[in-house]
């Protein structure tokens, strides 16, 4: 039997082109070399298409390709514009659809969409734009404390990584995170900040005989004295990663129900990793990622390892999963 030809494609026009690098690299180190041929397709900052280091349009570099592993994160890769390009090539591919990848990247539709969650609250929250507030920055923190008080975490709307977000003590110090974080971004969600435990909780599709199997959640513990999950912290190597969690039973099967709906409400596909804050107030849905990182330091590979998944066996079923939806064997 010949070998399935796998486009992995990684970097991308976004802040978290040096993450998605490391993703693919991983995918690619990992996909099993009897079984596939895999064809390392580098997208730059600059949203240039690269095959072995030449500039190539995406129709070149997606000739005679069978399937596409997307390791890209963040806007272009998440949003729906690969899937966009994908699917006018008939080309089948690892994760969710158009707008399905839309919805889930934009934080604030994403939470609307999903309505209530059995069991789990969220975060009050404003959504703000860059064109309707920037004139009075001193305006917009009102509208935000008129709603709920600080703490606030200020994150731009779209994205993930946890790249740019910050927090704002007071209403006094919201304009001038604002005007940091629209220095980057055309909107920001500011929402209330919830002190707990942090975690994060993966499902898998039609793994282990489930339709949706949720892995074990993992606790995040940060090094003392952030009060964040920042970008910094998830790559310094000081964050700790616990699995599985210091949560109660009822903690963790709320998890994974929650994460288990957060799928099924944005009808996403393949795999998705939600995360949550676990408070004395009760557990919080935060946000859902649909291509969560796959480096070896990433959350979701911490949780297949604890439940005794390898992490080439989870690449091979993702592939298989992206195949089948187009009705394809190999």
């Amino acid at each position: 039997m010949s070998c399935i030809n796998v486009a992995v494609l990684r970097g991308g026009p976004s802040t978290e082109y040096d993450v998605s690098l490391a993703t693919g690299g991983a995918v690619l180190q990992n996909l099993s070399e009897e079984k596939y041929d895999a064809k390392d397709i580098l997208i730059s900052r600059d949203g240039i298409w690269h095959s072995r280091g030449l500039e190539v349009s995406p129709d070149r570099a997606l000739q005679n390709i069978d399937v596409a592993f997307v390791a890209l994160h963040g806007e272009y890769g998440e949003d729906g514009t690969v899937q966009k390009i994908l699917d006018a090539h008939g080309i089948p591919y690892t994760g969710s659809g158009v707008f399905s990848s839309a919805i889930a990247m934009n934080k604030g539709r994403a939470r609307a969409h999903i309505g209530e969650i059995e069991g789990v609250l969220m975060p009050e929250y404003v959504v703000l734009r860059y064109d309707d507030v920037i004139d009075s920055l001193q305006e917009a923190a009102q509208q935000v404390f008129a709603q709920f008080g600080p703490n606030y975490i200020v994150k731009p709307l779209r994205g993930g990584s946890s790249v740019g977000i910050q927090l704002a003590d007071s209403v006094a110090s919201l304009p001038g995170v604002l005007a940091e974080i629209f220095e980057t971004t055309d909107a920001v969600i500011v929402e209330q900040f919830i002190r707990g435990k942090e975690g994060t909780c993966g499902v898998v599709e039609n793994l282990r005989e489930e339709e949706l199997y949720s892995l074990p959640p993992v606790e995040i513990l940060v090094p003392e004295g952030k009060m964040l999950f920042d970008y910094e912290s998830k790559y310094d190597g000081e964050t700790e990663h616990v699995c599985p969690a210091n949560f109660t039973t009822s903690e963790k099967e709320r998890i994974q129900d929650a994460a288990r709906a957060v799928h099924k409400a944005l009808n996403l596909e393949h795999y998705s990793r939600s995360d949550f804050i676990v408070a004395p107030s009760g557990i919080y849905f935060l946000e859902v990622n649909t291509l969560p990182e796959l480096t070896p330091t990433s959350l979701l590979p911490r949780s297949l390892e604890a439940v005794g998944i390898q992490f080439p066996d989870f690449l091979d079923h993702l592939v298989t999963l992206a195949l089948k939806q187009y009705g394809r064997a190999y």
